[in-house]
């Protein structure tokens, strides 16, 4: 999984800033394997005219894929995007986008050229003001349509190779819940046949960087809708906390008053609906999720099985992860021992190093924890506390 991972890394941090830009989901750009659209600013492809990008052939990694996914050309995220686009924008200096239209993340400018340095901040130190435009901001972004990305309905295979395009629209907030959804679901392998051990985002080198440039994407998404250039993700500083203390209504939503697994009625996020949160229906369909409204976010904080994670990570533990050397080592996967990566991740004990899946620590103890909706992988990012999360193991 690990260079199967890192060959997926390795094309998405740069040339790719979303799964689907809406302008290349269609027959042309399918049949042609191109996704190459112009920049508005001067209508060439790419913005090559003022020299911002050129349309090229996507560059893949040679790596060999590790023994773990035993399958080629199975699956639509092998040598991403190859399946669907091999020529796409490849934009030079400080632009990136799906059309070299934006600027890379620290710059800003009509050229790029100015070093933007914004600060995510404890959450707990934003004013009130501060603290409900960020509400504001996420409930803004789960009512409104995503301007420039689609989701696909259907693998490549059931578009009939590009001739029969399978997207739909979906909302900014939902858009991200897909990604981590469509970036960890399982692999169909046709009838009823599934390979469940694969996951583009989790238990490898990726999943740090991976999960950095999704809340990078994320952050810019909001600062579009919103026109807020300086917006950024608040974290949760979560070390040696006792309860969850962002689960009350002046934050990410308390209990509801009868029902201990969904969340008050006297915050905003009640009344969401839930996406990709149904895997073994879709497995059993060999369909992808396709944002169906799936019922209220579930969280019942603490309340998780106590033998798996028995508490919340410690100051001890976050410092016990910091001094490790080595950023990744041996397997390399989940089972890998003296890693920072795994030990962060947590499926090394965070107190030795030495892996123990059945153990789960730092960033996995959290998921855990609030068992519900961010306890179950591919559909976690609904719960908006997934943001506050991961800005801080971020």
């Amino acid at each position: 999984m690990l260079l199967f991972a890192l060959g997926f890394l390795l094309v998405i941090l740069q040339p790719s800033t979303g799964q689907f830009p809406r302008v290349c989901a269609n027959v042309q750009s399918l049949l042609s394997k191109e996704c190459c659209p112009p920049w508005d600013g001067d209508g060439s492809p790419c913005g090559e005219l003022s020299r911002r990008g050129s349309c090229q052939n996507i560059l893949l990694s040679q790596a060999p894929l590790g023994p773990q996914f035993p399958f080629s050309g199975v699956d639509d995220r092998e040598d991403w995007p190859s399946v669907f686009y091999n020529r796409t924008c490849r934009c030079e200096g400080n632009f990136m986008g799906f059309s070299c239209g934006e600027c890379k993340f620290g710059f800003s400018g009509l050229n790029c050229s100015e070093r933007q340095v914004k600060t995510r901040r404890n959450i707990f130190q934003l004013t009130a003001s501060e603290k409900n435009k960020f509400l504001a901001y996420l409930n803004l972004a789960k009512n409104i349509p995503s301007q420039d990305y689609v989701i696909a309905t259907g693998t490549y295979a059931q578009m009939n190779n590009g001739s029969n395009p399978m997207f739909r629209d979906i909302n900014v907030y939902d858009l991200f819940v897909w990604m981590h959804y469509y970036a960890s679901r399982d692999t169909l392998l046709g009838g009823s046949n599934v390979w469940r051990d694969i996951d583009f985002a989790h238990e490898a080198p990726g999943f740090l960087p991976w999960h950095r440039v999704f809340l990078l994407m994320w952050e810019r998404q909001i600062q579009r809708i919103t026109g807020d250039e300086n917006f950024t993700i608040p974290y949760w500083d979560w070390r040696d906390a006792e309860d969850c203390e962002v689960c009350n209504d002046e934050y990410m939503g308390g209990r509801h008053p009868t029902d201990p697994n969904l969340l008050s009625p006297a915050s905003i996020f009640s009344s969401w609906q839930v996406i990709c949160t149904r895997s073994e229906e879709y497995n059993s369909q060999q369909a992808l999720c396709s944002a169906t409204r799936e019922g209220p976010i579930r969280r019942n904080p603490g309340n998780n099985d106590k033998s798996r994670t028995p508490r919340l990570p410690s100051s001890a533990d976050v410092e016990f992860c910091l001094s490790l050397p080595q950023y990744e080592s041996g397997t390399m996967d989940k089972m890998a021992n003296y890693s920072f990566r795994n030990t962060l991740e947590g499926f090394a004990d965070p107190q030795t190093a030495i892996s123990n899946p059945a153990q789960s620590g730092l960033h996995n103890a959290l998921h855990i924890y609030m068992n519900g909706s961010m306890s179950q992988v591919q559909g976690s990012a609904n719960d908006p506390i997934f943001l506050l999360h991961h800005a801080f193991v971020d």
